[in-house]
């Protein structure tokens, strides 16, 4: 067993009602509305125009400086370059393209000849052009974190925590495609010229861990599975560092720092894909969830597909449904539009009953200390959110603030039902763009 990391929650995980559904695929739709923001970094330029024809897994936007390409998630006609609504909030420059379901497969994407054969620096570049990017959500780009962490890290770590209420999409890729993330455990142990890959799994997800296991044995590989106590927030970079290895990530730090670079399941997937097969990353597999949802299911669809079309393929939202959210309960964004498409970190749709929101408004802090208590980052929440509601971005910082990542642990503790986490997403905004204009 795992050791344990300072802080957390246990939260219902609310899994049920999805951990033992297959991943359907879902029809492609008549049109798909493709960002050119979907990963850390400057959104990409398109590289197509009205009109142009294009083909499945075509690169349609090209990156400078940190970033990733993207493709096209289907073949068709381009219908249009524009701004259209984003899951992030306001709109986004994107590529709409009108699907005409032949999945003509472009002269880009070709297998090698020998994926074992091939050295680390190709692998890597495979990984670029596949635009690959942390698919939990984080969107740093997959290949600038190998890159560099070549020569530095010693540890490297799967990240099958998958700890956030409601999501099973990992953990159905554990049952349903295990051959294809140990694959990928196998190309980063060769990338990183690391002895074993470990893969951190909740021990809620027994039969995950065993369908692992029994590739791990069949194919020698050099990958071992690591069973973690259930605790939210489990699979985050630092939490998970910390449970595998004991070391903590220094404030301000990244895991590189100790040695260990961490990546998500389906991540691990898109690796295996893009140096197996020279498939860039077009699909995403995504829970859609909630008490307001008539039957929850995982499905796998085209990225750049409507959210109101993952509704429709699980019989529609009942009368009842209050609130959707992008994302887990925890750390998700509200939506405020269903024409909002699935990109590259979708990882569920929740659609939530006015019962599972519950309606309360806060109240003052009572500084009962539960706050502190719980963040996992070792902070002082009710301190950093006097700062914030005053504008004191400066001692906001000194109090560590952007350490903060947003996981809503304090959230779901306090008492006087403090919106917190929502305060903290404010205040690091604020920061980040008052640094761009220095």
């Amino acid at each position: 067993m795992a050791q344990a990391f300072f802080g957390g929650v246990h939260p219902n995980d609310m899994k049920a009602a999805t951990n033992e559904k297959a991943i359907e695929q879902l029809q492609a739709p008549a049109q798909v509305v493709i960002p050119m923001s979907m990963h850390f970094g400057a959104p990409c330029t398109p590289t197509v125009s009205k009109g142009d024809y294009v083909k499945l897994g075509q690169k349609i936007g090209k990156f400078k400086g940190l970033g990733a390409p993207i493709h096209a998630s289907v073949s068709g006609t381009v219908a249009a370059v524009e701004p259209r609504p984003y899951s992030m909030g306001g709109k986004v420059m994107s590529v709409v393209i009108d699907n005409d379901f032949k999945d003509d497969l472009s002269e880009e994407v070709h297998a090698p000849a020998d994926p074992d054969a091939l050295s680390v620096e190709e692998m890597v570049e495979m990984v670029k052009q596949a635009g690959i990017v942390g698919m939990g959500g984080a969107t740093f780009p997959t290949h600038t974190k190998i890159s560099s962490g070549i020569g530095k890290v010693d540890t490297v770590i799967i990240n099958g925590a998958e700890c956030e209420p409601y999501i099973t999409g990992d953990h159905r890729a554990m049952l349903e495609r295990p051959a294809e993330i140990i694959g990928g455990c196998c190309y980063l142990a060769k990338m990183f010229g690391v002895s074993k890959v470990v893969i951190g799994v909740e021990d809620n997800k027994k039969n995950g861990i065993e369908a692992l296991n029994k590739v791990i044995a069949e194919q020698k590989a050099p990958v071992v599975v690591e069973s973690l106590r259930c605790r939210y927030p489990q699979g985050g970079e630092k939490q998970l560092c910390q449970a595998i290895t004991g070391k903590q990530v220094p404030p301000g730090g990244l895991p590189a720092n100790i040695g260990c670079a961490v990546f998500n399941i389906n991540t691990t997937i898109a690796i295996y894909h893009a140096i197996k097969d020279g498939m860039p990353v077009v699909r995403k597999v995504v829970t859609v969830s909630g008490s307001g949802v008539v039957e929850p299911k995982n499905l796998e669809c085209p990225i750049g597909t409507p959210v109101s079309l993952l509704f429709d393929a699980c019989g529609g939202l009942k009368d009842e449904t209050f609130k959707l959210i992008a994302g887990g309960p925890m750390m998700g964004m509200a939506m405020y539009d269903l024409n909002t498409p699935i990109t590259k970190t979708s990882s569920s749709i929740l659609a939530m009953s006015e019962d599972e929101v519950e309606k309360f408004e806060p109240t003052n802090c009572i500084r009962c200390g539960r706050c502190a208590t719980v963040c996992p980052s070792h902070l002082v929440p009710q301190m950093m959110a006097q700062a914030a509601e005053r504008n004191d971005l400066d001692y906001f910082q000194k109090l560590n603030g952007m350490e903060c990542y947003e996981c809503g642990t304090c959230t779901f503790v306090c008492p006087a039902k403090r919106r917190l986490t929502q305060i903290f997403k404010q205040a690091r905004r604020a920061v980040m763009d008052q640094n761009r204009k220095k």
